[in-house]
């Protein structure tokens, strides 16, 4: 589907009396222009929000409650990981987070290293 025959969908499924719906737009650099070029459905958002990369002091309080295997992962290994895979995306974070379970499963460790973490660079392609 078109661009544009996908935004008119999300605009009648909007504005369809029956339907209770929340739409989340989500994307990259240069997003909003494109949204912004849909003036019907533009003009529907509620709110415009801009979400930045986390700090390193962010990653260092957010990544530990992310998910359970950095919750005893050191603090410098997670600013390795951060530094050198994830910079501060939850994206990335989600991927490393994949391949970190595959590696700890394979090698029998509970949390990542620096050794570990090396072999999940490996596998992100990037």
């Amino acid at each position: 589907m078109a661009h544009r025959e996908t935004f008119e969908y999300f605009r009648f499924l909007w504005d369809h009396p029956y339907t209770q719906i929340a739409i989340i737009f989500a994307g990259g650099e240069g997003a909003h222009r494109v949204l912004r070029k849909e003036p019907m459905l533009s003009s529907r958002i509620f709110i415009w929000q801009h979400v930045t990369k986390l700090t390193l002091e962010e990653v260092q309080q957010v990544i530990p409650l992310y998910h359970p295997v950095w919750a005893h992962t050191d603090p410098l290994d997670i600013a390795y990981a951060d530094r050198h895979a994830a910079h501060g995306n939850f994206r990335n974070w989600a991927r490393l987070t994949a391949h970190a379970l595959t590696a700890l499963e394979r090698t029998g460790r509970d949390h990542p290293d620096q050794e570990v973490l090396r072999w999940a660079f490996s596998r992100l392609g990037s």
